[in-house]
């Protein structure tokens, strides 16, 4: 009985001590993955499908020697009546080239029918939002753009300069996707212009933009866009632009279309010369249309979360 006794207290002790190296393997086994979980970054991809949100740019730029051609158009009001086909006769347009440097730095040049502006712009992507270590809550880009107007004075008598024709635009885009279905965004913006119509008009614009993204199908989604302006609105000057539009991604590329009182179709001229009322009827149809080309082999992939 002694004899059993001791076996069975033996037995007890050794199923003791495996179980406690067992459970002790365990835990180093958990800690290390959660220590790999902790060094780890997952980076959020698709805040919005395209570099526009409608009028303005989104966070997004494009991939490292990607190039993107994009095509806007924007027609007349739609209040203008059954004679001008609700605005379809009047049209203006814009062909843009955009470019990757690299993932985080993009170049683009444009060409508007609209006071013939040609345009330039520098984007650069500053944060990106992402899960695990170092977490970052936000994604944030920086844009800045210039100017040259083109389109001759009327006033026979007026004696503009090439700096008269310039206007810059700084941007902050900060935005954040917060699941697979909505994203939004918050744009400060600096409009500067060399020249004023009108010395009662101040040359430097302050507006504060946010939009928003609602995915409601794979493929589709709701768009709004609102620009604040803090400086003075004056009737027939300038009115804060509001815009609606749809995404619908075919394949290759994204297909915009939007309703908005904005005819000119860069910062300088949809945030700070606006004239038309979105709720007095004065609105604009208009689509993008973008196209991107790989002109040479495509930047290693980040693991990404919430792609779709």
């Amino acid at each position: 009985m002694t004899s059993i006794n001791s076996k069975f207290i033996l037995l007890t002790l050794l199923i003791f001590f495996l179980g406690s190296i067992s459970l002790k393997a365990q835990d180093d086994l958990l800690k290390e993955l959660d220590k790999e979980q902790d060094t780890q970054k997952d980076f959020v991809s698709a805040t919005f499908k395209g570099t526009r949100l409608i009028n303005g740019h989104s966070v997004e730029t494009k991939k490292k020697k990607e190039l993107d051609f994009l095509i806007s158009h924007r027609f007349g009001t739609l209040n203008s009546g059954f004679d001008d086909l609700f605005g379809l006769d009047a049209s203006n347009i814009r062909l843009a080239l955009e470019y990757g440097v690299t993932d985080f730095i993009n170049l683009g040049v444009g060409r508007s029918s609209f006071e013939k502006n040609y345009d330039g712009f520098l984007k650069v992507r500053v944060l990106r939002q992402s899960q695990g270590a170092k977490s970052m809550p936000i994604s944030l880009t920086a844009f800045a753009s210039v100017v040259i107007k083109t389109l001759k004075s009327t006033d026979p008598e007026a004696d503009e300069s090439f700096s008269d024709r310039m206007f810059y635009s700084y941007q902050l885009l900060l935005a954040r996707k917060f699941n697979e279905r909505l994203s939004l965004q918050l744009m400060p913006t600096l409009i500067h212009r060399n020249q004023v119509p009108a010395q009662t008009l101040d040359n430097d614009i302050f507006a504060l933009g946010v939009g928003g993204r609602f995915k409601f199908t794979k493929r589709m989604s709701l768009n709004l866009e609102y620009y604040y302006q803090f400086n003075d609105i004056i009737q027939g000057v300038n009115q804060n632009v509001l815009a609606i539009g749809i995404d619908i991604e075919t394949g290759g590329h994204v297909f915009q279309l939007q309703f908005t009182n904005a005819q000119a179709m860069i910062e300088k001229g949809f945030i700070a010369e606006t004239t038309g009322d979105f709720f007095e009827g004065d609105i604009h149809f208009g689509f993008n249309i973008s196209r991107t080309f790989q002109l040479g082999k495509s930047s290693k992939k980040t693991k990404a979360i919430n792609n779709e």
